[in-house]
């Protein structure tokens, strides 16, 4: 089962929150009121022995705040940034798989926008404020629809209205075939090792330019795929096509459908770290340091 770190990070908050303001609201007073009273009780006694000092110190190291509310009221705000900028500004991600090769690579560590496509409530997921969608060629992460404890990452190709086909590996979308500017075959370094050979080329998707692999040997639809197999779809409301740009080693829509609106996580934007150990040499790739994704 995967770590639901959302969940956890809205329940530290609120744990760390509740208990610093409970304890602000409620406790904390009467320690204060307490520790004067005991000071002032034993003021007198102790001041020709020790100084009137002594006995607030006294008093003070008796009705201090617990540790657990100095815990709290340490880790409460560090918590809620994380929380804060990880739900509405910039959530970190790693890339597993190859099926987006060649844009991203097996062990990029990518920063996804969370505000492009509008603001959601963490862990509920719902919108609260619309502040754009995506448009073709947009590189998304979403949860998977059929199983929305896992992320996604593809780069969207249709949008609500349009009409998608994929045929002897060209993307159609209304009709229009996506242009397509053959490059030198592919050389794949770490993990990506076994798609070296494989066919490059530059696709323009309403002037979006990114490159994808193919692989001249595969079927248009991956085994099991059956999306497009009885012509072109239509994009719903509320819903998008995507595909990987690693054509014919993609689980995408062509195998189980659309995106919802409500799945959307983010738009991928740069890429902050790479670490293969597959690699030869270092397994970090520097020159991947930085690069923005498009």
């Amino acid at each position: 089962m995967s770590f639901d770190f959302p969940t956890f990070l809205v329940a530290a908050t609120a744990l760390t929150g509740g208990i610093w303001l409970v304890d602000a609201l409620v406790f904390a007073p009467r320690r204060r009121r307490l520790a004067a009273e005991a000071a002032a009780a034993g003021g007198s006694a102790d001041t020709a022995a020790t100084g009137a000092g002594g006995a607030q110190a006294r008093a003070e190291r008796r009705w201090r705040e617990p540790v657990i509310v100095e815990y709290a009221r340490s880790f409460f705000p560090v918590i809620l940034a994380v929380l804060l900028l990880r739900s509405f500004l910039v959530e970190p991600f790693r890339i597993p798989s190859g099926s987006m090769m060649p844009t991203l690579l097996v062990g990029d560590f990518i920063l996804v926008n969370k505000f492009a496509y509008g603001l959601r409530w963490p862990v509920l997921n719902s919108k609260f404020l619309a502040l754009g969608e995506p448009e073709r060629g947009d590189v998304v992460v979403f949860r998977f629809p059929r199983d929305e404890s896992i992320d996604y990452i593809k780069r969207v190709v249709g949008v609500p209205g349009d009409q998608v086909y994929y045929r002897n590996k060209r993307l159609y979308v209304n009709g229009e075939p996506a242009e397509q500017v053959p490059l030198p075959p592919y050389v794949g370094e770490g993990s990506g090792q076994g798609h070296t050979g494989a066919l490059r080329a530059v696709e323009n998707l309403d002037g979006m330019e990114h490159k994808i692999l193919i692989n001249p040997r595969a079927r248009d639809l991956p085994p099991g795929c059956t999306v497009l197999a009885d012509g072109p779809v239509t994009v719903p409301e509320d819903a998008y096509f995507v595909m990987g740009d690693n054509r014919d080693n993609s689980n995408d829509s062509r195998c189980w459908g659309f995106v919802p609106e409500g799945n959307l996580v983010g738009k991928a934007f740069a890429i902050w770290m790479h670490w293969d150990g597959r690699r030869d040499g270092l397994p970090i790739a520097f020159g991947r340091l930085g690069d923005v994704i498009h």
